[in-house]
């Protein structure tokens, strides 16, 4: 591994918009999930900075130039009765990886997570990416087999909020 030294995390700054969602770009390239993105930079603006927030995000700095960032929000343990940390997304740029930047990333946001009072600090892997599997559990990060994510999404989310779920044919 090359010396990671050269890294600054900070938090996010307008600044960084464009080069964080040029990333989200790569990731979902990357993920085959290209074809899901709807968002634009100025959403991820209003997201990060706008009057209601709804993420942060940490970026990893090297020479001059923004080459990671980790987006990421609060959740909420009712066993623990505590807030958590819920990385959506972690993005190192090709040509930085090797470095232990994203080593890095995770140790601040476990930092973060710490220092906030947080229960838990969790992420989603997908199920093919073995590299990002081994890498986190040699973090010392538990890969959950008995849990599923569950989403509702355009038309099924609008259904099911007019109170007219989708039923399944048995």
């Amino acid at each position: 591994m090359n010396n990671p030294s050269t890294l600054a995390i900070r938090p996010a700054q307008a600044a960084d918009v464009a080069a964080i969602f040029g990333m989200i770009h790569e990731l979902a390239v990357f993920e085959h999930l290209e074809h899901m993105i709807l968002a634009n930079e100025a959403m991820l603006h209003d997201s990060l900075f706008g009057p209601h927030p709804g993420c942060e995000a940490l970026v990893g700095v090297d020479n001059g130039d923004v080459v990671t960032f980790a987006l990421f929000f609060h959740n909420f343990s009712t066993f623990l009765c505590r807030k958590g940390l819920y990385l959506e997304d972690l993005y190192v740029k090709p040509a930085m990886r090797g470095k232990g930047y994203g080593r890095q990333m995770l140790v601040a946001l476990a930092q973060l997570a710490v220092a906030r009072n947080c229960g838990r600090f969790e992420w989603s892997v997908l199920d093919w990416n073995e590299n990002a599997i081994n890498f986190y559990q040699g973090m010392g990060a538990d890969v959950m087999p008995d849990w599923r994510i569950c989403r509702v999404t355009g038309e099924a989310l609008t259904k099911l909020s007019a109170g007219k779920p989708q039923r399944i044919s048995q």
